[in-house]
């Protein structure tokens, strides 16, 4: 019973319905210029909806009353943005109309529910039947009292629900692309590895700066000698400057939370990880075809990475084997086939997070990935759409 009955002690329940009741405005205001022609809302709303502003409108518009909690946060399911691409707008023109069909809905009940408390009202103490549409059919009787809070009951849950299949809407239809989110978790993984990499380079400064001081004590201390304490503390000193120094710098990396963390490479730049497999001793056999420039942002990122964590698999798992790295772009795809002779324990590597990782790119992109043994050999094979990705 507390379950059903905890939304309406929510505060989003109320910024919901308010939000469901803006268009019912906007119809009103059109009923006054054309009482027969409802339907031209619903497609006035198309135009309107493929602005590229207008996402960004609605996006706001709903972060505020569908989800305050999530109001101005970097995680939020509702996106603020305007419309990158046609999908987004297409998304959006959709989102109108739903929006258009629930509002109306949400404010009919608003005003027709608590019409009906009134008429039971009227009809339990005995009013002027003529005075409403239902209790013109319905004879005065007191027990119709009892039935005054049902009508109020109903619109409470027609609120409720119509408050979170607008709130699913809109996470879906407002919400940021496979793509977006992507590249969204990539930021955010690359953040982490840089916060990681800077924890560790703290930790190794400072380690090393007590290190010193601490050896350099003890072993005045033992000396017992005033030059050889002079040069210590003077040690400590240089040291213990150093080690400020670096501190002062990770502090002022680690308060610029917002910063970027720089430019992604690309499969443009895929000679650096070859060139790097091959330092490492790997004998690396590479063949680019197609044009790698044209491929999207998103997509040739994404190739980058999966390239990188295939060849480092080999490395860990194969050695310094002979790679063969196969990479085309042709028929609107980018295909990518790395292939290396099976290691002792190359195999083992089928299900490890790394590869695990490669399909998941691959999948949230629209392509395809297969990883394992093929024709006594590795193979990582990626088969990418390298259209309509920006």
């Amino acid at each position: 019973m507390l379950r059903h009955i905890r939304p309406l002690a929510t505060s989003a329940t109320y910024t919901r319905w308010l939000h469901l009741l803006i268009p019912l405005a906007v119809c009103s205001v059109w009923m006054f210029i054309s009482m027969d022609t409802p339907w031209v809302l619903m497609v006035l709303a198309i135009p309107v909806g493929l602005l590229p502003g207008m996402r960004l409108a609605e996006g706001v518009q709903a972060q505020l009353l569908l989800t305050p909690a999530e109001h101005g946060s970097p995680h939020a399911a509702i996106s603020a943005t305007a419309a990158a691409d046609w999908a987004d707008r297409w998304r959006t023109v959709l989102w109108l109309e739903l929006r258009l069909v629930f509002g109306v809905a949400v404010g009919v009940a608003t005003v027709w529910l608590p019409m009906i408390t009134v008429d039971l009202v009227i009809s339990g103490t005995g009013g002027n039947v003529e005075q409403s549409w239902l209790t013109a059919v319905l004879q005065p009787h007191w027990w119709y009292l009892l039935l005054t809070p049902l009508p109020l009951l109903v619109l409470l849950a027609v609120v409720v629900a119509s408050g979170e299949l607008i709130t699913l809407a809109a996470r879906s239809l407002l919400g940021p692309s496979p793509v977006q989110r992507l590249t969204a978790l990539e930021e955010r993984t690359e953040q982490l590895l840089e916060r990681n990499r800077i924890a560790r380079e703290l930790h190794d400064s400072i380690g090393h700066a007590l290190t010193v001081a601490v050896v350099q004590a003890g072993a005045a201390r033992a000396a017992d000698d005033p030059e050889f304490t002079a040069r210590a503390l003077t040690a400590i000193e240089e040291t213990g400057r150093d080690a400020l120094d670096d501190l002062e710098r990770v502090l002022r990396v680690l308060r610029e939370a917002g910063a970027p963390t720089g430019r992604q490479p690309t499969l443009v730049e895929a000679d650096r990880l070859l060139d790097s497999a091959r330092r490492s001793g790997a004998k690396v056999d590479a063949d680019v075809s197609g044009p790698l420039e044209e491929v999207p942002a998103a997509v040739s990122r994404e190739g980058y990475r999966i390239l990188q964590e295939s060849l480092t698999n080999v490395l860990r798992h194969a050695g310094t084997v002979p790679v063969r790295v196969r990479i085309s772009v042709a028929n609107g795809r980018l295909e990518l086939n790395v292939t290396n002779p099976l290691g002792d324990s190359t195999g083992s590597a089928g299900g490890g997070s790394g590869l695990r990782g490669i399909r998941e790119r691959a999948t949230l992109l629209g392509g395809k990935a297969r990883t394992g043994p093929h024709r006594g050999e590795w193979r990582v094979y990626v088969s990418l759409p390298s259209h309509g990705l920006g």
